[in-house]
């Protein structure tokens, strides 16, 4: 995965810390085991980064282990999940066809414009009935129907966005994955502020979905600096989990 946004060598001394944490991540992993078949045996966490999320994968009887391309990240996940962790592509699992009961990649489709070869790979190595569980629709995910929202929303497309779920649900479909009933968690501790929000604008972090000019950048900055509680998060965000299920 090294067509992303962020440098995740960089990134992984201080990733948890500035994503929510342990809260965050627990709430994703109780999310997934919701999805995941009770008779599962193996899931493969897609993306693990720093492991977070990947060593609060239990469930009595399931094995858990985590993929990255990241050197820096598997470093830390290492230490989480010992003798449970690899150095991959997503689009090249070092996995034989047909080897997994479940594969979960959380906060991952936004990021890359592979999303295609990422389910395609997924769908290859599920056992029929496996499932794939994944975060869709993450941008969506942070309108909260704030007053920070309500400035940013006339500037917001979901055109560009990588990890759309009717997108995705196409990929899945068309690699012999149907559709099923998913979920929905807290992105606990990633509750906006005007001021961050107008930091990371300035920085260029909206680019999936803000493809406004110089000028409207000064205009919404402007607005935003001018809201009341300037570091007063705003609510957190309600991820999506979708799921689909390898045809027998």
């Amino acid at each position: 995965m090294t067509e992303t946004l962020l440098d995740y060598e960089a990134e992984a001394a201080h990733y948890d810390r500035t994503r929510g944490g342990v809260p965050r991540a627990a709430a994703a992993a109780e999310a997934v085991l919701r999805l995941v078949p009770p008779g599962a045996r193996t899931l493969l966490d897609l993306a693990c980064g720093t492991g977070l999320v990947t060593e609060r994968l239990t469930r009595p009887g399931l094995r858990v282990h985590g993929a990255d391309a990241a050197h820096a990240m598997l470093r830390v996940a290492a230490a989480r999940v010992p003798d449970r962790v690899v150095r991959a592509d997503a689009r090249r699992l070092p996995l034989p066809d047909a080897s997994l009961d479940a594969v979960c990649a959380v906060w991952l489709l936004h990021l890359v414009p592979f999303t295609a070869e990422i389910v395609a790979e997924a769908a290859r190595v599920l056992r029929p009935g496996g499932v794939l569980i994944a975060t869709v629709d993450k941008d969506a995910a942070h309108d909260v129907g704030s007053d920070i929202d309500e400035i940013l929303r006339p500037h917001r497309s979901a055109a560009a966005a990588s990890d759309r779920a009717e997108l995705i649900a196409r990929h899945a479909v068309a690699h012999g994955l149907e559709p099923a009933s998913g979920t929905r968690f807290t992105g606990h501790g990633q509750g906006a502020t005007p001021r961050d929000t107008v930091r990371k604008l300035r920085a260029g972090h909206f680019a999936s979905w803000f493809d406004g000019d110089t000028a409207a950048s000064t205009t919404i900055a402007a607005a935003l600096t001018a809201l009341p509680d300037q570091d007063r998060p705003r609510d957190d965000p309600r991820y999506r989990l979708a799921r689909f299920v390898r045809r027998r």
